[in-house]
């Protein structure tokens, strides 16, 4: 009675064995090449239960195969399993493609982190490509479902027009790249903070309160950008100093480059090359000899330290120095009476 199952499950179990064998194999195989295993072992982690599954497809087809199943329920049960694989198959090469973008961005060869949007890009472009293949599988023709879904959509895009103007806008975002993941930013007069995430509606920026503002992807792609980490982050800070007319401008030059020099090694994001300078500019004010310090800084955040320590040592050193720092003063001339006198004399 059970002698017709034998035969197809002996070959089922020993084709299904062999299928583990090379599985195991090509994972050692692939880790030993990979060196330390690091930089494939996101990838393996994704294969590793779904490579487990695909050796039972062989043992299936095998079994089929030896089977003294009906032709029509043998057709149907291959067609079946040949969805399950297009299925599974396009699933792991959508998360494999989702891991390789964002080791590509860890490793800066797109040119920073990589945004949201990119990850459900491309996820979803596999998707697609998987969904038609499986249609074509099927025996369903994909030309009229093209045809149908290209008017469908032209309905759907009028009544989205918001929502598709925000995911075109976030696409030229991740391929003109003005702002990255991880960029000190100024978008527009008003959201000036690090870019969390560019997604498919709207982009996160997390100001220094530790507030994140979401602002539309289309209102960020029409705003003027102020992105102060290209093309490099390191950028120069201008600190004013003023001190009293009487001063040698020569002097005060000194102790400003001195005391910045000094304070380079020991100020976190104060940069000590390019080397700081300082310049009589804009030069005479009311009441004071106005110079301009310039310095440079590791990153836009770090001003607000470096401007608050240079500050405190500049204000020691000249006083130090004997260099005073004026406060607003005024000389009013003022004439005698001898307006009012001829003006009395010409009355009389």
């Amino acid at each position: 009675m059970y002698w017709p199952f034998v035969w197809p499950g002996a070959t089922f179990l020993a084709v299904t064995v062999a299928a583990l064998l090379v599985r195991t194999l090509a994972l050692r195989l692939l880790r030993r090449w990979s060196g330390d295993g690091e930089g494939l072992m996101p990838i393996l982690a994704v294969l590793r239960v779904p490579s487990f599954v695909w050796c039972f497809v062989p043992g299936i087809v095998a079994a089929i195969a030896v089977s003294d199943l009906p032709r029509r329920a043998a057709g149907l049960l291959q067609l079946a399993l040949v969805a399950a694989i297009i299925f599974s198959v396009t699933v792991t090469l959508a998360n494999i493609a989702g891991v390789l973008i964002m080791r590509a961005g860890a490793r800066k060869a797109l040119g920073g982190q990589v945004t949201g949007l990119a990850q459900t890009s491309a996820r979803g472009a596999v998707f697609i490509v998987g969904f038609l293949v499986l249609l074509a599988a099927l025996g369903v023709k994909i030309t009229p479902l093209l045809t149908a879904l290209g008017v469908g959509g032209l309905a759907v895009a009028l009544a989205l027009q918001d929502t598709l103007s925000n995911l075109f806008a976030g696409m030229h975002l991740l391929a003109d790249r003005p702002i990255r993941v991880g960029d000190y930013v100024k978008i527009g007069d008003s959201v000036e903070g690090f870019v969390v995430d560019v997604g498919w509606r709207s982009t996160r920026v997390r100001l220094l309160q530790n507030s994140v503002v979401i602002v539309p992807n289309s209102t960020v792609a029409k705003s003027t950008i102020i992105n102060y980490d290209l093309p490099e982050s390191r950028m120069a800070l201008l600190v004013q100093v003023n001190v009293e007319y009487s001063s040698d401008p020569d002097q005060v030059e000194r102790v400003l480059v001195d005391e910045t020099e000094r304070a380079a090694p020991e100020v976190p994001g104060l940069l000590a090359e390019p080397r700081p300078t300082a310049r009589l500019i804009p030069g005479f004010g009311e009441s004071a000899l106005q110079f301009t310090l310039v310095c440079h800084i590791a990153q836009f955040v770090d001003q607000y330290l470096v401007q608050h320590e240079l500050r405190k040592r500049i204000l020691r050193r000249l006083r130090a120095e004997g260099i005073a720092i004026p406060f607003p003063t005024r000389v009013v001339h003022t004439t005698s009476g001898t307006i009012a006198d001829r003006t009395d004399g010409r009355d009389s």
